[in-house]
């Protein structure tokens, strides 16, 4: 049974409240994803929150109910408490109805097997979690097999990532990693290492790109790092028509990726070569 809780200083309403912060994120492995829609994701993946917590004052959806009752059978601390300190715990002042805080899964870049996937995106010193979450959506929409930040990112297990992500930072893996290792560990098998730059002329159209295709988008106001530029083996640029000279970040990064989805699937049209 969903245990009660009425008081605002119980040690769980603090901890989930404290997952909003990098730190106790990190010292918790934990995260904290709000709303039905993104836990349901979860669910379908198969993850289920450790905790989870929902108001007594509105109806549960049916799919919550699904959500709590698998919750508790696998042993989830379920929560039922007042929209006053589920809104405490959210940190909003009209938090949704239901959230649940799960498990960091390991972001090393030795567990990314890049024979999952075709398509990887890869962010460069990624500031904005909103761009992040973003882009994990756009992987998930493209087929991606997930999103390798590289240098300083933005916390991918952010409340703002994984809301902006829409449930993809459970269908995306996720990794971390310094330039130095990602190299080391793209250069280890197969993999084109695809990176968008405002110093060449080569058209993002135009390319036959490879498989397993690695995307690098560079950091929002910054772009890549010449070194990293040299590092890839092919650069491409997007031609702007109009004043401004490059693209947000995440908007980029879906272009680039649709972009490199119509290439295979025109490529595999009958008649014409596959790549």
């Amino acid at each position: 049974m969903p245990r009660e809780i009425t008081s605002f200083s119980n040690e769980t309403v603090k901890l989930i409240r404290s997952l909003r912060d990098k730190k106790t994120r990190r010292e918790e492995g934990l995260f904290l994803a709000e709303g039905l829609r993104i836990l349901a994701e979860a669910r379908d993946t198969g993850q289920l929150p450790e905790i989870i917590a929902y108001s007594d004052k509105s109806p549960v959806h049916p799919l919550a109910a699904e959500i709590i009752a698998a919750t508790e059978a696998a042993g989830g601390d379920v929560i039922v408490t007042s929209p006053d300190i589920l809104a405490k715990m959210s940190g909003k002042d009209n938090p949704q109805a239901m959230l649940g805080a799960y498990r960091q899964p390991d972001t090393s870049i030795a567990a990314i097997d890049r024979s999952t996937s075709p398509l990887w995106l890869v962010a460069q010193a990624l500031r904005d979690p909103g761009n992040l979450g973003t882009i994990l959506r756009t992987g998930d929409a493209t087929g991606a097999g997930g999103l390798i930040l590289i240098d300083d990112c933005a916390d991918p297990y952010s409340v703002e990532a994984v809301r902006a992500s829409m449930g993809a930072i459970f269908t995306q893996s996720v990794a971390t990693a310094r330039w130095d290792e990602f190299v080391a560990w793209l250069r280890s098998g197969a993999g084109q290492l695809v990176g968008t730059s405002l110093n060449t002329d080569h058209d993002y159209l135009e390319p036959t790109y490879q498989q397993p295709c690695f995307l690098l988008i560079g950091n929002e106001s910054q772009g890549l790092p010449a070194a990293y530029e040299a590092e890839c083996d092919l650069l491409v640029t997007m031609p702007m028509l109009g004043r401004a000279d490059s693209l947000n970040a995440a908007v980029a990064a879906a272009v680039m990726a649709f972009a490199v989805r119509a290439c295979w699937r025109n490529a595999a049209l009958p008649g014409k070569e596959t790549t």
